[in-house]
């Protein structure tokens, strides 16, 4: 079962809907990624994920491409 709760489940939901996502900074303690709609790729929100399942995830990857 996937978790889909905070930081990392708000991401996961993202692109379980079909949209994309782009880390734009890394800081100590927190990622900020782009959540990009599955039309063009055209920016709808912004996430700064701070819990540490989240920044596990994120630190592998700069995209949900990769």
């Amino acid at each position: 079962m996937t978790d889909h709760t905070g930081d990392l489940g708000r991401i996961r939901r993202w692109a379980d809907a079909g949209g994309s996502w782009l880390v734009l900074a890394r800081g100590p303690g927190a990622v900020t990624v782009s959540l990009r709609r599955c039309d063009g790729g055209e920016e709808a929100d912004r996430l700064v994920a701070t819990d540490p399942d989240a920044l596990a995830y994120l630190a592998r990857r700069s995209s949900s491409e990769d």
